[in-house]
């Protein structure tokens, strides 16, 4: 994927590292995509009510981090192998995504990395891929084991997963925080690892079967075992 950054004359950018950069631009855009897309989530769970601030809270950490994580996994494993690399949101989509949670639902496309680079190896490609929806399966591990602490126990935490999103945001704002946060990155691991067109598992798959399937399978135990 290419992009071209330097038409805009108050572009500028920020050095944190030896290899990682970022830019107004990009932080700009991050903020826009986290914010529509915790405000979109926000509006499916909690509605034109009271509860719309509960959600946008639940939003704004469980899935909007889920999302932006995803992102700057990718962001941060290519501008490791040299390639510049920034986050750009996509502005028609973030729009969509909240015009369509009034309908009850949300197309969740809030952008993408985009990488400077006519021809990624099969293997730096692989691994910047795999990078996304491992990040998904790290958090969505983290928020589990956080929930059986908090619940004190694993059958207690099925049940609480098994709830409905309405009773869970009823529930305390950290279990609805960490289960949402669990289901979501879940799900998003799961989603991004389907090997077609241009879903990070196509990539992973055409580098290293092994990773592929490896990380297929946690993430099927998350969304349909537990």
């Amino acid at each position: 994927m290419r992009f071209k950054i330097n038409t805009d004359s108050n572009y500028v950018k920020y050095k944190i590292n030896g290899f990682l950069s970022t830019s107004n631009r990009e932080i700009k855009d991050i903020s826009k995509a986290w914010f529509a897309i915790s405000l979109a989530f926000g509006i499916v769970l909690g509605g034109l009510t009271l509860k719309f601030f509960t959600a946008f809270i639940i939003s704004a950490i469980a899935v909007g981090l889920g999302f932006l994580l995803h992102e700057l996994s990718h962001k941060f494993f290519a501008q490791r192998y040299g390639y510049k690399a920034e986050f750009r949101s996509f502005d028609e989509m973030l729009f969509l995504a909240v015009i369509m949670s009034f309908f009850g639902f949300v197309i969740a496309a809030p952008g993408a990395v985009m990488i400077f680079s006519n021809v990624l190896d099969k293997r730096k490609n692989g691994i910047i891929s795999v990078a996304g929806p491992a990040m998904n399966i790290i958090l969505a591990l983290i928020f589990l084991l956080l929930v059986v602490f908090l619940t004190g126990g694993f059958n207690s935490t099925i049940n609480l997963l098994n709830s409905s999103i309405h009773n869970l945001i009823e529930s305390s704002l950290l279990k609805a925080i960490l289960a949402i946060g669990f289901l979501v990155n879940s799900w998003l691991a799961l989603f991004n690892m389907i090997p077609l067109w241009l879903f990070d598992g196509a990539k992973v798959f055409r580098w290293n079967k092994f990773v592929y399937f490896a990380v297929l399978i946690v993430a099927i135990v998350f969304v349909f075992g537990i």
